[in-house]
């Protein structure tokens, strides 16, 4: 006779089968009597009291439901590499289609393509072969409306047939230059402003050049900027894309009153993105969970995140969780995210991916297409994918960890001072560069601040390896050593001091430390070539973060020019800036009970809430700082 616990554990099986023989293979193992309908089970291990108090506890138990063993694969092991990469139109792929349109793939990384309709109509042809040799027969212009959050992909999207019949009604597959390069579409239905009426509703998107067209099932999707038929960004991408242009123009200006010529700087980023992976069918008996993305009643789990042990703790084989971790970075590949890192977190069920770096551009767009197949797929497995800061009370939440970096155009890292001094050999710049950024922290921490204002990240800001929500720096005792004595006149290259620790075992290699410690009580520390923006919520498009960080860093940038060209010696200007600034470095624990009132007595922006925070974005100086950098008209 079938025990209960058998009948649970098989009955979790058919939850995740996938195919009528899984489930088939699954039934047989039960009487006819354990199940009502297809696959509700109808014994359980624990009596239905328990399980209706299930309903209302406001964690879970750890791997309760993630561990059941299975006897069956529900994926065929795939290592091949065959077709990944292949649903991009970039590189090798796109250069096979485009020259035999007379073009090469180096033509997409001459953006002024978008300007000449000719080569557009090429383009689009070479896109067309490529999308129906990949079984795509519609396209789309794939965008960010404002305010998006809660949608599922935080994108917008209008799908066309590329099918046409011709005077005879002979059909055929058809994608013009100028279709890819704009198209025409609603723009008073999403949050605006008031920028947008029902009777004034026109709105364009164009083709984002710097963000590769991707395919994913029968469509192939643009990347596009959306905008009013007044020009006004409607979305979060083209405030961005001015944004980074505004960086770079100024990052230039700088470098060439500093005597360096470079032709450009780039920002780079890469996101590290947390969630927890939940049974679907549980997630489903929470209308709080559904309704507002965390759990506002009930009672604590049993056992929560004591000891740590889910911390990169090996996945879980058994279970759908691995298997839905492993399909998520498979879709991934297939469009050219390099998902390459995945690991159980800290709270019971929650993971994390991260990919490598990239321009800050096509790496939100991937990001947002990141959490897309999280959600689709974890769906196949039979789970939910939870992506806002704060699901459960108790435990640790889910953040986006925004690493930031800067580089001219071709490849010197600003924020790496070995790189930097060895490309141009004038030490000075590092600390030039690092003063400005400084400044910039200091003076508009409050729009920081207004950035990471997602609706779920004050329950997580704080406590539990989130950083507080008071916008500091953490720099590390060699760096402020360093400026310190910049400040004090000595110029010479920072040499980060690394140091070798010795395991006292002979068969064991010496490891070696850098000169940064990792503090994850700050907000934006700085961990040696670049930033890290970890007070980023889960659920955020980084699109206004990374706005936010480039315009400060282009005002500063040209605030350093302006003094430089009206006669001031560059190094005075920096330390200026240092001595005026410096009081935003914290590098202690940003959880002490004394570091608010010292970071009220310093001055700092403390802005405990999130709508304390948006209203900041308004202020007179964030206005100006918008306006006259060309991000936001006033």
């Amino acid at each position: 006779m079938t025990s209960a616990i058998q009948v649970k554990v098989i009955a979790g099986r058919v939850g995740r089968a996938r195919t009528t023989a899984q489930v088939a293979q699954v039934k047989a193992a039960l009487p006819t009597s354990s199940f009502i309908g297809k696959s509700m089970p109808i014994n359980f291990a624990k009596p239905a009291t328990k399980r209706s108090q299930l309903a209302v506890t406001q964690a879970f138990e750890p791997d309760r439901y993630l561990g059941l063993p299975m006897d069956f694969p529900f994926d065929e092991k795939d290592d091949s590499l065959d077709g990944l990469g292949q649903n991009v139109f970039t590189g090798a792929v796109a250069d096979e289609y485009l020259q035999k349109e007379g073009l090469s793939s180096a033509i997409l990384d001459d953006h002024s393509w978008v300007k000449d309709v000719a080569t557009a109509d090429k383009i689009a042809n070479a896109v067309l072969a490529w999308a129906l040799d990949r079984g795509a027969t519609s396209w789309t212009h794939w965008f960010q409306p404002m305010a998006a959050s809660f949608r599922h992909g935080q994108t917008a999207q209008v799908q066309n047939s590329l099918l046409e019949f011709d005077s005879e009604g002979k059909p055929s597959y058809k994608l013009k230059g100028k279709q890819l390069l704009q198209s025409e579409t609603d723009g008073s239905s999403y949050p605006n402003g008031g920028m947008r009426a029902t009777h004034t509703a026109a709105a364009y998107l164009g083709v984002d050049p710097t963000s590769p067209i991707f395919l994913r099932g029968d469509s192939f999707f643009v990347p596009a900027i959306f905008v009013s038929w007044k020009g006004d960004a409607l979305d979060e991408k083209t405030p961005l894309h001015r944004a980074v242009q505004a960086m770079s123009n100024s990052g230039t200006r700088l470098f060439k009153n500093l005597g360096v010529e470079v032709a450009g700087l780039v920002n780079n980023i890469g996101l590290e993105q947390e969630l927890f992976l939940i049974p679907r069918e549980e997630y489903f008996r929470r209308t709080d969970l559904q309704l507002t993305g965390r759990t506002i009643m009930g009672k604590s789990a049993p056992r929560g995140q004591e000891g740590c042990d889910h911390y990169m703790g090996p996945i879980n084989t058994s279970g759908p969780a691995l298997a839905c971790m492993k399909e998520i970075q498979q879709e991934c590949y297939k469009v050219g995210i390099p998902l390459i890192t995945r690991h159980r977190e800290v709270a019971p069920n929650q993971y994390e991916f991260a990919p490598l770096f990239g321009h800050v551009v096509g790496q939100v767009d991937q990001n947002l297409m990141v959490m897309q197949i999280m959600e689709e797929v974890a769906a196949k497995h039979g789970l939910a994918a939870l992506l806002q800061e704060k699901p459960f009370a108790g435990v640790n939440g889910s953040g986006k960890h925004n690493n930031w970096s800067l580089s001219t155009a071709c490849g010197t890292q600003l924020l790496n001072p070995t790189d930097l001094t060895a490309a141009f050999g004038k030490p000075e710049l590092f600390p030039i560069v690092m003063s400005c950024i400084v400044a910039g922290i200091d003076k508009y921490g409050d729009l920081m601040r207004m950035a990471i204002a997602a609706p779920g990240n004050d329950f997580r800001l704080g406590g539990m390896e989130a950083p507080p929500a008071v916008i500091s720096t953490y720099l590390g005792d060699d760096m402020t050593t360093y400026l310190n004595a910049f400040l004090e006149g000595t110029v010479e290259p920072y040499e980060p001091k690394s140091s070798t620790i010795d395991i006292a075992v002979d068969c064991l290699p010496n490891l070696v430390s850098p000169a940064e410690d990792r503090n994850r009580t700050s907000p934006f520390p700085y961990g040696g070539s670049r930033f890290e923006f970890r007070a980023v919520g889960s659920s955020q498009n980084v699109s206004l973060v990374n706005t936010v960080l480039d315009t400060i860093v282009a005002e500063e940038f040209n605030n350093f020019s302006e003094k430089v060209e009206g006669g001031a010696d560059p190094l005075e200007v920096a330390r200026d800036n240092l001595k005026a600034h410096m009081k935003c470095v914290f590098n202690g624990n940003g959880y002490g009970d004394d570091w608010l009132p010292e970071a009220e007595k310093r001055g700092l922006f403390v802005i405990p809430t999130q709508p304390q925070a948006i209203q900041r974005f308004t202020e007179p100086k964030n206005v100006e700082l918008f306006s006259k950098n060309g991000i936001f008209s006033a």
